[in-house]
């Protein structure tokens, strides 16, 4: 059965144990922030793009292994930012035409190894589910009953691996969920009407995989490694870095049953400062505004943020923390919560 996926602000008018509504949250941010700029959204693409060839021309050019690590971890940064450009797609906040969302999305993820519409439909879910230890998606607690139960090689990637997760998430979800690969249409992640979605999305990913193919055996394993598959791996450490650390925090409340409605999940989020990076991988650190209204363009975050920060007070969260530290701290803190309590807090390794 596919998790359940509730509408933006479901169920706000019955429980309320908040100071502030949620439409008391959008009447404080100004409409522009609403309207997505398709001159704009497309100049943040095509930027990355040019980037990204730039920065492979100067590598074939100078072919120096003194050069290789900057390019590596350049161009893995800019994996990850065109990954960002894609997520707006997802989230309808690209643009408001559905075909210029799909095809920049799928132009954006494809190649990076992303299924666009499996990733979409799967970050739906953790978006309309945030906070709730039961049914969120992305990065949730395991319960204490089932970390006593977990083999070795599940607590090794969600607890002392997890900067490597996400392709093996991509084939087999996270822990206590159903099984579900994001690359099958008659995946439990998926309605009966999303198939043809995931069908267009995996074979742009098989395409993507037949010119890796192609041009390893043209170019040889070693060309391979230094152009693709190290700036890729550098590009899945930041996806797994940003992410976890966007809702992995011990004091962080998770809500279970009737505590948990959407407002209250989507704080239960945190913003992080990633200095010189901020304006490279699009602000996506500015997080809490994302998990109210995900269909704010991420260049309207910060005004959003801005604007809401005095109605939320101490509800809105942020750390300027060096982000190294802010990841060990979370892994060492944050391994599983209660089996019981309608709000709950990590606990630490055993």
């Amino acid at each position: 059965m596919q998790t359940t996926v509730r509408p933006q602000g479901s169920g706000e008018s019955e429980r309320q144990d908040l100071p502030f509504a949620l439409k008391d949250v959008r009447a404080a941010i100004p409409d522009y922030c609403f309207q997505p700029s398709v001159f704009r959204s497309l100049a943040y693409f095509f930027l990355d793009i040019g980037i990204i060839a730039g920065l492979y021309a100067v590598a074939a050019y100078l072919d120096s292994w003194f050069f290789y690590p900057i390019f590596w971890f350049a161009q893995g940064t800019m994996f990850w930012a065109l990954f960002v450009v894609g997520h707006d797609c997802g989230h309808g906040s690209f643009s408001k035409s559905k075909l210029l969302n799909n095809i920049i999305g799928h132009l954006s993820h494809a190649p990076i190894l992303v299924p666009f519409h499996g990733w979409r439909i799967s970050h739906r879910t953790h978006h309309s589910n945030t906070g709730n230890v039961d049914t969120d998606e992305s990065w949730y607690p395991i319960k204490e009953s089932d970390y006593d139960l977990m083999g070795f090689p599940e607590k090794l990637v969600r607890y002392y691996a997890p900067l490597i997760a996400y392709p093996v998430y991509l084939f087999t979800r996270s822990p206590g969920r159903e099984g579900g690969t994001h690359f099958s249409p008659k995946s439990a992640l998926f309605k009966a009407s999303e198939r043809n979605d995931i069908i267009v999305s995996t074979v742009s990913i098989i395409t993507m995989v037949a010119f890796l193919g192609w041009f390893t055996l043209t170019f040889g394993v070693v060309a391979f490694i230094k152009f693709y598959f190290v700036p890729y791996a550098i590009f899945v450490v930041w996806l797994d870095l940003v992410t976890y650390l966007h809702h992995t925090e011990d004091d962080i409340p998770w809500y279970r049953g009737d505590n948990w409605y959407y407002l209250k999940g989507a704080l239960s989020t945190i913003d992080r400062d990633y200095g010189i990076f901020n304006n490279i991988h699009h602000n996506i650190g500015t997080h809490v505004a994302h998990h109210i209204f995900h269909t704010i363009p991420h260049y309207y975050l910060k005004d959003a943020t801005e604007a809401i920060k005095p109605l939320l007070g101490d509800r809105y969260r942020i750390s300027h923390e060096p982000i190294w530290k802010s990841f060990f701290k979370s892994q060492k803190a944050c391994h599983y919560i209660s089996d019981t309590g309608a709000e709950v807090y990590y606990k630490p390794s055993k």
